[in-house]
């Protein structure tokens, strides 16, 4: 059972104050997804940035373990403006290249107009202009992962999901694994359509192999990997659905988040929690262990807990996504972020 502590909370400044889109509209991160590749953090929001030198992926440099704010930029590669509602970034096994998925909860089966919904992308780490589309439609000029999406499909068995999730692991030579490592897809909500689903915590994976263009490609069936039930586990309070997977390379263990977003008698309230567990574990099927905070007590988000980061052996990044709650709670002693602003935690493992 691990154990945490908070080390530091905040809020990042991720576009200029009062940004609107065409409309009029307020523009409002969202942030889903956090990836740190050695040297920076990378976030990006599941809704759009707007402009020609923007995008909905950005980048800071880390200067004693805090994100810079002065070396804010944005990833404007075609590919990653193109992409729509990013959920999760990941690693590959060997940390030479960034992942990022996005929701793949819509398609449009008489047009292409939702296929940026459908994105897979792959990037060397520091080098966001070489993005590639992973496992795309063979045809010429489709833009999007397609195929992936078709396997998605046949894997998950719904009509309706929505990928929140995204973690690349270890093969298991032991068990006669050989590829370059595992790909892992969370689902959080699997069901009917958009307005009929339920909230899950499950996860699909292939195992990839590396090409020498530096995308990567699949070598047998993407399929079920896990799952477990959330709302199973003393001290969780409501319905959970997965919100983000990471892969801790240091301890060798792979983390599970769950978010929560309910509409009670008080209100909106939302929340999160993490999970953690061995890759034997993942492999037999085990239970994942709930990580706790300093005081033995199980860990609870105050906000929406989104995307997870490992920044080196002990200590982890959580963005949150907290839709159009403004409320800051104990993050910042201000009673409201802006619009402009994400706010984040970081924690340290004591045990």
């Amino acid at each position: 059972m691990l154990r945490t502590e908070v080390i530091t909370e905040g809020t990042l400044t991720c576009f200029p104050s009062g940004l609107t889109y065409d409309d009029g509209s307020l523009v409002n991160v969202e942030v889903s997804a956090v990836v740190f590749d050695g040297q920076r953090l990378i976030l990006a929001s599941d809704k759009p940035i707007p402009g020609e030198s923007r995008s909905a992926a950005f980048a800071f440099d880390l200067i004693d373990g805090l994100p810079d704010p002065d070396s804010h930029r944005f990833l404007t590669a075609e590919a990653i403006r193109r992409a729509v509602k990013y959920e999760d970034f990941a690693l590959t096994v060997d940390g030479r290249y960034i992942l990022a998925t996005t929701g793949f909860d819509r398609i449009d089966d008489e047009s292409h107009d939702l296929n940026a919904y459908n994105h897979l992308l792959i990037w060397p780490v520091g080098d966001p202009d070489r993005v590639q589309v992973v496992d795309p439609d063979p045809r010429d000029g489709v833009e999007g992962s397609l195929e992936l999406r078709r396997k998605l499909d046949d894997a998950i068995g719904v009509p309706y999901y929505k990928i929140e999730g995204l973690a690349a692991v270890p093969s298991r030579p032991d068990l006669g694994e050989e590829s370059d490592g595992l790909l892992l897809f969370g689902v959080r909500e699997q069901g009917r359509a958009h307005d009929d689903f339920e909230y899950v915590a499950r996860v699909v994976g292939v195992h990839y192999r590396m090409t020498v263009d530096g995308n990567l490609e699949f070598v047998d069936e993407l399929c079920e990997r896990y799952r477990f039930q959330p709302s199973e586990y003393a001290g969780v309070r409501h319905i959970c659905g997965l919100s983000s997977l990471e892969y801790d390379p240091y301890n060798d263990r792979l983390y599970l988040m769950a978010s929560f977003e309910i509409e009670d008698e008080e209100g909106e309230q939302t929340g999160g929690y993490l999970w953690s567990m061995s890759l034997a574990d993942l492999s037999s099927g085990a239970s994942p262990s709930i990580v706790e905070d300093a005081h033995g007590e199980v860990l609870e988000f105050e906000h929406k807990a989104e995307g997870l980061a490992v920044l080196d052996t002990e200590r982890l990044f959580v963005a949150y996504d907290n839709d159009r709650d403004m409320t800051l709670g104990r993050i910042d002693e201000r009673d409201e972020r802006e619009a402009c602003e994400a706010p984040y935690t970081v924690l340290r493992i004591i045990d």
